[in-house]
């Protein structure tokens, strides 16, 4: 480096200390870096719902490190379809974020025999922020406590009762799918565009059951417009305590823990991908953001790009072959 590269450098350095802005930041903010504008965040579900969550405290964080900021923006249909094939099909530059899950980056995998997209292919993780169990909520009014009582009157009136998902192909669906399936009953699938849209009909008394994500049922059931009746992960939540696992209501074989994170093209050239990955594992590093998540009931993951891709690949393979041999298919 000569004397006018180091005079340059020492004087960005002492203009970013002065800032308070990291390395990072000032990379960010250089006018042939990367990103030059606005990044999106593509949430495949309505506002309001466990995706939505995840996306703005994460796009919330990033933006404190990009200068033209971050915007987050629901493209929702087809349960997660129709958001995450618009982000695989979007321009590899760096510019395109999408909020994957369990739901959309390894369900639909198996639910879709001509998915648009492949996630291992077509995806690349820059970090998984948060894991979330599901919780089964039933309808105050209901006379049923449990799960065991739900399956008997389901085995009693086939058909009749009813449950809630946020769309075909959402987690809420191939979850509950697996339940009554493993448990041998039939219940009625009644799907909404959305979260909140079930849990309007499920308060006003319209369907009878739903499994979604335990830190949005959570609001719900403490404010007592709804009963919480099972948890989907291998233990109970500290934030309903009382409430049993799947296993300790008599499902054996079926534990479900949603994961969220960030994920990019994979075509995105090495140096935006570089910048990104670096940018997410920072954000996720932030004491704030491990207390907002584990605050909703989540548990803090917070793992880089590598260890993302392992728990990717290790889902596809447990979670495809048991929809298959499940006969669960996309209304």
């Amino acid at each position: 480096m000569d004397r006018r590269q180091l005079i340059k450098t020492m004087a960005l350095s002492n203009a970013s200390a002065l800032l308070g802005l990291s390395s990072l930041d000032v990379s960010a903010q250089s006018a042939d870096a990367f990103p030059s504008k606005a990044i999106r965040v593509v949430v495949p579900q309505p506002a309001g719902g466990g995706f939505d969550f995840v996306a703005r405290v994460m796009a919330d964080k990033l933006a404190q490190r990009f200068t033209h900021g971050v915007v987050v923006e629901n493209r929702t249909g087809s349960g997660t379809l129709v958001g995450t094939d618009m982000a695989a099909k979007a321009p590899a530059d760096g510019y395109t974020l999408l909020l994957g899950s369990v739901s959309n980056m390894v369900l639909n995998a198996g639910l879709y025999k001509n998915l648009s997209y492949d996630p291992v292919r077509d995806f690349e993780p820059l970090g998984l922020a948060v894991g979330y169990s599901y919780t089964l909520v039933a309808r105050k009014e209901a006379a049923q406590k449990t799960l065991l009582d739900w399956i008997e009157l389901a085995r009693a009136k086939p058909g009749q009762v009813t449950y809630a998902s946020a769309g075909n192909g959402s987690g809420q669906h191939v979850l509950a799918a697996a339940l009554w399936h493993l448990a041998g009953v039939q219940l009625t699938h009644v799907p909404y565009k959305g979260a909140q849209a079930a849990y309007t009909d499920l308060i006003g008394s319209r369907v009878d059951l739903f499994f979604d994500l335990s830190s949005t049922a959570r609001v719900h059931v403490d404010s007592g417009q709804l009963k919480a009746v099972a948890v989907s992960g291998p233990q109970r939540l500290g934030m309903h305590a009382q409430v049993p696992t799947l296993k300790e209501s008599g499902i054996q074989n079926l534990e479900l823990e949603s994961w969220f994170g960030l994920f990019v093209s994979a075509k995105t050239p090495a140096k935006e991908l570089s910048v990104l990955k670096a940018s997410v594992l920072e954000a996720m590093a932030a004491p704030e953001i491990k207390e907002r998540f584990e605050k909703q009931g989540g548990r803090f993951l917070g793992l880089g790009s590598d260890e993302s891709k392992a728990i990717l690949k290790r889902d596809l393979a447990r979670w495809v072959p048991l929809i298959h041999s499940l006969g669960i298919q996309p209304e």
